[in-house]
């Protein structure tokens, strides 16, 4: 079973003790943390799968938390499990629109954590697969406009890839095209170039068929498991 790893955020010692035991004990790789600074800082410099935090904390609270975990580069897409005592309606509203992609009522107890986890569990690992780069080398060919670019990709994720090509610029909408080594399945996909760097291109992916992203997604998950 893959391992989730996870961001715990809750200034009570003793609910981040018991999630922390609870998720631990479901094989989840678990970092906690009672300073709501601290994981601020933690979420800019490494990625998680999943992201536990309290709305009432000193410091930073959980609303201006979860949009720094939004604002932050490692975590903009990862599920956010708000975790709080209050119920009312315009409260949830708020946790939603500042980022937040679950919520937990408190008081929590094993058994409200167990079954919660095994539900969004899914989540977070397919959030790690649309996130997740691995590497590939392959030629590909990349027509913007009237132009058509050869180059060779690096690393491939769901929602793009980054690649080594002459003559993209920033904002070049184009049709790549590429075959995946490992199955010579062709994919074809339109993308955005996002970022140019001296050797290397990133391509986000705008458009991408059903058929072709179940095949991006049975190469990521081969390589996940070599």
């Amino acid at each position: 079973m893959a391992l989730v790893k996870l961001l715990l955020v809750e200034d009570d010692i003793a609910s981040l003790e018991l999630m922390t035991e609870v998720f631990s004990a479901l094989e989840a790789e678990v970092h906690p943390t009672s300073d709501s600074e601290n994981a601020a800082r933690i979420v800019n410099l490494e990625k998680f799968d999943g992201i536990f935090l309290d709305l009432e904390m000193p410091k930073l609270n959980g609303f201006e938390l979860a949009q720094r975990v939004r604002q932050s580069s490692w975590n903009k897409l990862t599920p956010i499990v708000i975790v709080t005592g209050r119920d009312e309606q315009e409260t949830m509203k708020r946790a939603f629109t500042m980022g937040g992609t679950f919520y937990l009522q408190k008081p929590v107890d094993r058994h409200k954590l167990s079954s919660l986890f095994r539900i969004v569990r899914g989540s977070m690992l397919e959030s790690r697969r649309r996130s997740a780069r691995v590497p590939m080398q392959t030629e590909i060919t990349c027509e913007a406009g009237a132009r058509t670019v050869r180059g060779r990709t690096w690393n491939l994720s769901l929602g793009g890839m980054q690649l080594e090509a002459d003559e993209l610029k920033p904002g070049d909408a184009m049709r790549v095209s590429f075959r995946l080594p490992s199955s010579a399945v062709a994919i074809e996909a339109l993308g955005t170039v996002v970022w140019v760097k001296a050797e290397r291109q990133g391509i986000q992916f705008t458009s991408l068929s059903t058929k072709n992203e179940q095949e991006i997604r049975k190469f990521i998950v081969q390589d996940e498991k070599s």
